[in-house]
């Protein structure tokens, strides 16, 4: 019943109620999210991407020169970078960092707008063939021994066999809630990634996976990935009174001020994203879903990225997040509205808790913790 922990950073300490200040990039800042991560206890970090943000690869490759022990999955976009040169600048990660610290997160892209930014005019079905096809060669030049050739309708290799490998496999992450997302995902991802929903429609999409998973032959589906942003408290009425004042800063500033992927990733209008849908959707059947999942910080943002709340004590979002861990669920990425405080805390009090939630349930069922 062990689950893998993820967090965010970023190169300026943003969120919805906190506007960026300062430099773009702040050395120190990133020097400060990873120290954070790194003494809470994560396995990892997320390290975000748009069009408008500093380059991932390089803010990973600076934070891990910082950091003795932290993972680094950084968000990567097909169709900007040829599937070859991608494979070796994460295989050259890969050796910098020490081996077995950095995972590829793949977004194939949920705001049309956004994409256009960086000059790509694909609808959202091609978008997926393109990252079907990409993720195919980017798998076989991490670890095919031999040259090879590959012919596609987006990616034509020929004589492929690089020298630079992974030092230990990189794991492929995989985000999002389209037909179009299971099918690829369940395809290719070690891990597919999903936004916090009620546990009845988390359940309905790691089915979803699972069955794309074995169309595509697979033996093993992903394991599963959910996002949130837990609020704590010392009481449940501090944690409440905090989450509405988190709400009421998201709705005086039209939505809110951004996050760790850039304030353009907001777009007026319904959002493009199915993700982003399904959040607004839930949001619309009820504020409060099963133990303490609040939608509301979703509303008043737009859905505009992983913005659904845990609210409570420690303990009751950690009963929380295990019953998720009790469907499926093998990643839990948690980032605050607070982002360096909230790290510490989740490090302090969160983690803690969910560990030793888990292992009362494995004792309970009789499984070892």
């Amino acid at each position: 019943m062990s689950v893998e922990f993820i967090g965010m950073i970023g190169t300026q300490e943003v969120s919805e109620i906190h506007p960026a200040a300062g430099p773009v990039i702040d050395r120190a800042t990133v020097r400060e999210f990873v120290a954070a991560h790194e003494e809470a206890g994560f396995d990892k970090v997320l390290v975000g991407h748009s069009s408008s943000t500093p380059d991932g690869l390089q803010v990973a490759a600076y934070a891990a020169a910082h950091s003795e022990r932290l993972g680094f999955l950084v968000a990567h976009r097909p169709g900007f970078t040829a599937p070859t040169l991608a494979a070796r600048q994460y295989a050259t990660l890969d050796h910098f960092s020490g081996g077995g610290r950095v995972a590829m997160h793949v977004i194939s892209g949920g705001s049309d707008v956004d994409q256009r930014r960086d000059g790509d005019w694909l609808d959202k079905d091609e978008r997926y063939a393109r990252t079907d096809e990409y993720l195919s060669v980017v798998r076989r030049t991490w670890s095919e021994p031999g040259a090879f050739d590959q012919h596609g309708e987006h990616y034509r290799v020929a004589g492929v066999n690089q020298e630079v490998r992974p030092l230990a496999p990189i794991p492929v992450y995989f985000g999002g809630s389209s037909e179009a997302a299971y099918r690829v995902g369940g395809r290719h991802a070690d891990v597919f990634a999903l936004w916090g929903e009620p546990l009845a429609g988390t359940a309905e999409q790691i089915t979803r996976v699972h069955e794309a998973a074995r169309a595509a032959g697979r033996a093993e589906p992903p394991r599963i990935s959910v996002s949130f942003r837990p609020i704590l408290g010392d009481t449940e009425e501090q944690a409440w009174a905090r989450a509405h004042d988190i709400r009421d800063r998201i709705v005086a500033a039209k939505g809110g001020h951004g996050s760790f992927t850039g304030s353009r990733m907001r777009e007026a209008g319904a959002p493009a994203n199915v993700g982003s849908q399904r959040l607004l959707a839930a949001a619309e059947a009820g504020e409060v879903h099963d133990r303490c999942l609040w939608t509301a910080t979703a509303a008043a943002s737009g859905a505009a990225g992983n913005s659904t709340a845990l609210v409570g004590t420690p303990d009751t979002v950690a009963a929380a997040l295990a019953d998720y861990v009790d469907i499926g669920v093998g990643t839990l990425l948690i980032r605050g509205y607070d982002p360096v405080a909230d790290a510490r805390r989740y490090g302090r009090e969160l983690l803690p808790a969910v560990h030793a939630e888990l292992a009362r349930r494995g004792a309970a069922v009789g499984v070892p913790a």
